[in-house]
């Protein structure tokens, strides 16, 4: 069933390119060995720098989960998953992670992720985009109340 699944997220990707002119990625969730959701990029579409593959078929797949976890869900994606998407897949917490294409395959089309992984390394006060820190004395009340909160969903 793996290559299926994994078949599907590429087939995506090819259809996305065809019919929509969206980027070359497709992306399935599944679980109990059923595709619970399935994406591709939308970017261009959604007007959304976020809306990857990854990211749409994971949004789906919570919703339909109503939760922020995707506890025992697999995802297969036509392509390594991008910083952005890796992040949000540890944060979603699946139990497995597929991919064909590799981040070579895919810098290689224009779509280089090489700069952000850079950037990542970097010390804040060296990345290319400025970033300044404000009023960190007053963000403190938000992590404090939450730290005392009894009722808190951890995540």
């Amino acid at each position: 069933m793996t290559n299926s699944f994994m078949q599907r997220a590429i087939d995506l990707s090819i259809e996305n390119v065809q019919k929509s002119n969206g980027g070359p990625f497709g992306a399935v969730v599944v679980k109990d060995n059923r595709i619970l959701a399935e994406g591709t990029n939308s970017v261009v579409k959604r007007s959304d720098p976020t809306a990857h593959a990854e990211i749409v078929a994971v949004r789906e797949a919570c919703r339909k989960l109503n939760s922020f976890q995707l506890t025992g869900c697999e995802i297969y994606s036509s392509c390594e998953p991008c910083p952005m998407c890796l992040a949000a897949l540890y944060w979603a917490r699946p139990a497995k992670i597929f991919y064909a294409g590799t981040r070579n395959d895919a810098a290689e089309i224009g779509f280089d992720d090489t700069y952000i992984y850079a950037q990542l390394m970097l010390p804040v006060e060296r990345r290319a985009i400025p970033m300044k820190q404000l009023m960190r004395d007053q963000a403190q009340e938000a992590y404090r109340r939450w730290k005392a909160k009894p009722n808190k969903k951890q995540y």
